[in-house]
């Protein structure tokens, strides 16, 4: 229910000082109330509320980086917020008509695994089940990411990550249940460079992040020199900002578009109802209520948040250092519901 509440954006009626709001959160981490936070960035309508930066222990993709000076231009890993970002590149890519429609099956874009396409039940497995994680495939993302049985691990040590996810057996008809997974979004992520003759990576710089002048990224890639689609993008706080406040704007950036509006509204519209009460799209975490929903959100390992109200015009950005802890959603929370929405309420 604290999740839940987390994400209930609503329309405010001013804004807080932003020395004080500083002050607040630099006063709560100081007094070990917001441990692990790394940076948080508040941003109401388009005017900066809030930006932190704190010292920690830090990570790029399990290797250890010892503490680090966090800073406004230090990148950082945003783990599974990458499969949102993925997400807005298909959509992209879509309209540019270099990838499949979402009413496709997804073996028949893998010719080379001929032996799974043969199997008519395979075929029931559509990009859009693919784009909202219900796939109907066995996978498991609840072990911890140091498991080699952790299916995300897995994939990552098999020879080839994409036979491996696309064999795994069908264990519910594609599209009735939500299953997590990391290799939906390989799967799209590799659609993404058939269909554009680029690395993922290439195609985010050049359609997504030079036009939003994001020019200091880096995409960490397998053990195959694939780019991880599902959490390899390492950014900044204010980059990730950039995102958001795109988002915002229907999918334009200083009058330019960016992201399909229509593409937006897809990713938005909710594909499965959670047990937490939140609903998803795709490869985005919605909020229970509104149609569009009052928010939006990509959420990642150890704490990453990509907060994005669509009703009340708050971006929130918060990277952490809290990997693999069960907790580490606390953080992000906390950031959102004490200091943000209040924030946005008061005045």
């Amino acid at each position: 229910m604290v999740l839940i509440a987390a994400l209930a954006m609503q329309i405010g009626q001013g804004l807080a000082a932003d020395a004080a709001l500083e002050a607040r959160l630099k006063k709560s981490f100081t007094n070990g109330e917001l441990p692990g936070l790394h940076s948080a960035l508040i941003i109401h309508r388009g005017e900066t509320l809030a930006e932190v930066h704190f010292p920690g222990e830090d990570e790029s993709w399990g290797r250890a980086l010892g503490v680090r000076a966090h800073g406004p231009d230090t990148l950082h890993d945003l783990r599974s917020v990458t499969k949102s970002i993925t997400s807005l590149l298909y959509g992209i890519a879509l309209a540019e008509g270099l990838v499949p429609s979402i009413d496709q099956p997804v073996i028949g874009q893998f010719p080379e695994y001929a032996d799974l396409a043969s199997d008519p039940a395979r075929q029931a497995i559509l990009i859009r089940h693919v784009l909202s994680m219900r796939m109907g495939t066995a996978w498991n993302e609840n072990l911890p990411y140091t498991d080699p049985r952790n299916s995300e691990i897995a994939m990552e040590l098999a020879d080839d990550r994409y036979r491996y996810i696309l064999e795994q057996p069908l264990v519910s008809t594609p599209g009735e249940q939500w299953n997590y997974s990391g290799g939906a979004t390989a799967l799209i992520g590799r659609l993404i460079a058939k269909g554009t003759g680029k690395s993922l990576d290439a195609y985010a710089r050049e359609k997504l992040f030079t036009p939003l002048g994001i020019t200091n990224f880096e995409w960490v890639r397998g053990a195959d020199g694939e780019p991880s689609a599902a959490s390899g993008l390492r950014m900044t706080a204010r980059d990730l900002a950039r995102i958001g406040l795109t988002i915002q704007n229907g999918g334009r950036h200083s009058g330019q578009r960016i992201v399909p509006e229509d593409w937006l509204a897809e990713s938005f519209t909710p594909r499965a109802s959670l047990r937490s009460g939140l609903r998803y799209g795709f490869f985005w975490w919605l909020h229970p209520q509104g149609d569009p929903p009052l928010s939006v959100a990509g959420f990642g390992n150890g704490g990453q948040r990509l907060s994005v109200g669509t009703a009340n015009g708050l971006t929130v950005v918060v990277l952490a250092g809290n990997y693999n802890d069960p907790q580490a959603w606390k953080v992000p929370v906390k950031v959102l519901v004490d200091f943000a929405l209040p924030a946005v309420r008061s005045e």
